[in-house]
Order: structure tokens, then C-alpha cells, then sequence
């Protein structure tokens, strides 16, 4: 009778653990807003450039 205990011990515990009832965490998310028709959408910064570096 004690293995058929100890099986069924086991078993109850692995249900246990493979239950979680804590709560999840939401985070609350919002849309991003939706541009206007009169607005444009930003110009991409231009390309290329000097960048001068003095060591002295």
C-alpha cells in the first residue's frame, strides 16, 4: 500500500505545481495615435556629413 501513497503523492504534487493561480501582470497598452491627413510624416535626416575630430 505505501508505493500506491508515494505514487499518488507524486502525482497530486506535479498537478500542483503545473497549476498557477496567481495572477498575471497586464500592462496597459494604448494605441499610437493616428496622424492627421494634414500632417506629413517627418523628412528622414539627410544623408552624409562631415565630422571633424581634434586630437590636439
Amino acid at each position: 500500500m505505501l508505493d500506491a501513497f508515494v505514487i499518488e503523492e507524486i502525482r497530486r504534487r506535479e498537478r500542483e505545481r503545473g497549476r498557477d493561480d496567481r495572477p498575471g501582470i497586464q500592462i496597459p497598452v494604448q494605441a499610437p495615435d493616428r496622424p492627421s491627413d494634414d500632417e506629413k510624416p517627418p523628412e528622414p535626416p539627410p544623408s552624409g556629413g562631415v565630422i571633424i575630430i581634434d586630437y590636439g
